[in-house]
C-alpha cells in the first residue's frame, strides 16, 4: 500500500492540468490518434467493400459486406479480453499498448498496399489482433492514475472519451478529402454534372496508418515521465507479497480468494455488460445500415454542395466533443452525483431508442420506383432526421459508455482489472455481430421495420434496467 500511495503522491507532485493528472492527457492524445486510425478506416470500410471494382471498391454484395463489417467490428472488441489477460499476467499494460499499436499500424498498411479480398482479410485480422492488446489496457491505465476513492474518475473518463471522439471527428474529414477529392478520379454524367468515377480509398487507409504511428510515438516518448512505473509490469508481478495471519496461519494476500463483495461487484459488471450488448448493436448501425441508407436515401445536398457520406461519421464525435465537457461537469454536480451508474446507463438506452424513431420518420419521406439495381429514388429524406438521430444517440452514449468504463475500474479487483475491462468490451463484440446480422436484413425487411424494431426493443430494455437499478446499486456496495 505504501508503494501505491507513493506513486499517487509523485503523480500529484507533477501538478494537475484542468484538475487532473498530466498523465491523463498523455493517454488522451495516444487514444486520440489510435481512434483517428480506427474511425478513419471505419468511415470508408463499408463503402470500400460495396463499391464497384471500377470505382476502386471490392464489389462485395451489401448483405455480405454488412456481415463482414459486423464480424470485424465485433472481433475488434473480443480480442481485448485476451489482450487484457496477457497484460495482467505477463507483459504489463504499457508493453501491450505498444505491441497493439505497431500491429494495427501494419494492418492499415496492408489495407493500403493490397486492394484485394485477401488484402482486406489480412489487414482486418491484424487490426483485430492489435486492438486486443491496445484497447483494454489504455482504458485501465486511466483508472490507475487515481486513488480508489477519488471522485474525479467519472470526470476523467469523460475527458478521455472526448479524446476518443476528437480522433473520430477529425478522421472522416481527412479520409473524405483524400478519397473523394485529392485521389479520386472525376468525370461528367449524362446530365453534365460532375461525378466521381473512382475513389481513393487506399489513401484513406494510409492516413489511418500515419495516425496510428503518431499515437505510438507520443506514448513511448512521454509515458515514462507522466505515468512513472504505472503499467510497466503485469499486475501479477507488481503486487507485493504481503501476508496476513488468519486463525494462526500466515497466508499470502495475493492468493486470497475473492470476497463476497468482490464477487457481487463482478456479477454487476456481467449484468451491465449484458444490457450494453443491445445498446451497441443498435448504435453500431451508424457504420453499416445507416451509412448505406445515408448514401442512397438521405438528401445530402447543403447550399448546393453534396456532403460526402463519409463525413456523417463525424457527426457523432462532433456532438461528443461539444457535449462531453458538459457531462463531465454534470456528473460532478450535486444533481448528477445523485444518479447511480445503472440509472445513467438505462437513460442511455432509452435515448438510443428515441434516436431510431427519427430514422423511422426519415423512411416515411422517401419515394422510390423499382427495386434492386433498377431502383430509382424520386424523393430523398430530409437531412434533419439523420442529424437528430445522431444527436440522441450521442446523448445516450455519454450516459452509458464513459461511465461504464469508469465503473468497471471501480468494481473490478486489481488482479482482474484488465481482464474484466476486456469482458466489458466483449459486449461490443457480441453487439457488432448482432448488428451485422440486423443490417443484413435491411434489404429484405425494409429499413423502416428494422429501425422501429430497434427503437422499441432498446427502450424496453432501458426501462427494465431502470427497474433493476436499486438492486444493482446494492450489489455494488458503495460504488456509485
Amino acid at each position: 500500500m505504501t508503494n501505491k500511495s507513493n506513486i499517487f503522491d509523485r503523480i500529484e507532485a507533477q501538478g494537475n492540468l484542468f484538475g487532473h493528472p498530466k498523465g491523463l492527457y498523455l493517454l488522451f492524445f495516444t487514444e486520440l490518434w489510435e481512434r483517428f486510425s480506427y474511425y478513419g478506416m471505419r468511415a470508408i470500410l463499408i463503402l470500400y467493400m460495396t463499391k464497384l471494382w471500377i470505382e476502386n471498391g471490392l464489389e462485395i454484395p451489401e448483405s455480405r459486406a454488412t456481415l463482414i463489417y459486423g464480424f470485424f467490428t465485433g472481433f475488434v472488441y473480443f480480442t481485448p479480453i485476451i489482450g487484457g489477460w496477457i497484460a495482467d499476467r505477463y507483459i504489463g499494460q504499457r508493453n501491450a499498448i505498444t505491441i497493439g499499436g505497431i500491429t494495427m499500424f501494419f494492418g492499415q498498411l496492408v489495407l493500403f498496399s493490397f486492394n484485394t479480398h485477401v488484402g482486406l482479410a489480412v489487414g482486418l485480422l491484424l487490426l483485430i489482433i492489435g486492438n486486443g492488446f491496445f484497447k483494454p489496457n489504455i482504458s485501465t491505465l486511466v483508472g490507475r492514475l487515481y486513488r480508489e476513492d477519488d471522485k474525479r474518475r467519472d470526470s476523467a473518463f469523460s475527458i478521455f472519451y472526448m479524446g476518443i471522439n476528437m480522433g473520430a471527428l477529425i478522421a472522416p474529414f481527412v479520409v473524405a478529402i483524400l478519397c473523394n477529392s485529392w485521389f479520386a478520379t472525376k468525370g461528367v454524367d449524362e446530365n453534365g454534372q460532375q461525378m466521381i468515377m473512382s475513389y481513393g480509398y487506399k489513401y484513406g487507409f494510409l492516413a489511418a496508418a500515419i495516425g496510428m504511428a503518431l499515437g505510438q510515438i507520443i506514448f513511448n516518448l512521454f509515458s515514462k515521465k507522466y505515468l512513472l512505473e504505472i503499467g510497466e509490469k503485469p499486475s501479477k508481478a507488481s503486487r507485493q507479497p504481503e501476508t496476513e495471519v488468519v486463525d494462526g496461519l500466515t497466508r499470502n494476500i495475493a492468493k486470497v480468494p475473492l470476497t463476497k463483495i468482490e464477487k457481487q461487484r463482478i456479477t454487476v459488471i456481467f449484468i451491465l455488460t449484458f444490457f450494453v450488448i443491445f445498446f451497441w448493436a443498435g448504435f453500431e448501425q451508424a457504420g453499416s445500415s445507416m451509412t448505406l441508407y445515408t448514401d442512397k436515401y438521405i438528401d445530402r445536398t447543403l447550399f448546393g454542395w453534396t456532403i460526402p457520406t463519409e463525413l456523417f461519421q463525424s457527426v457523432n464525435p462532433l456532438f461528443i466533443v461539444l457535449l462531453a465537457p458538459v457531462f463531465a461537469w454534470f456528473w460532478n454536480s450535486k444533481y448528477g452525483s445523485r444518479l447511480t451508474t445503472p440509472v445513467k446507463m438505462s437513460l442511455g438506452m432509452i435515448l438510443l431508442g428515441i434516436g431510431f424513431l427519427f430514422m423511422l420518420f426519415a423512411t416515411t419521406g422517401v419515394l422510390t420506383e423499382g427495386a434492386g439495381d433498377q431502383e430509382v429514388v424520386r424523393q430523398k429524406a430530409a437531412l434533419i432526421w439523420l442529424i437528430m438521430t445522431y444527436f440522441f444517440h450521442t446523448i445516450g452514449e455519454l450516459c452509458l459508455s464513459p461511465v461504464g468504463l469508469s465503473v468497471v475500474t471501480k468494481l473490478a479487483p486489481v488482479k482482474l482489472a484488465s481482464m474484466l475491462m476486456g469482458v466489458w468490451m466483449l459486449s461490443t463484440f457480441v453487439a457488432n455481430i448482432i448488428g451485422g446480422f440486423i443490417a443484413a436484413f435491411v434489404e429484405s425487411m425494409g429499413a423502416g421495420t428494422i429501425f422501429a424494431s430497434i427503437a422499441l426493443f432498446v427502450i424496453l430494455l432501458g426501462v427494465l434496467m431502470l427497474v433493476l437499478s436499486k438492486r444493482l446499486s446494492k450489489m455494488m456496495h458503495g460504488v456509485n
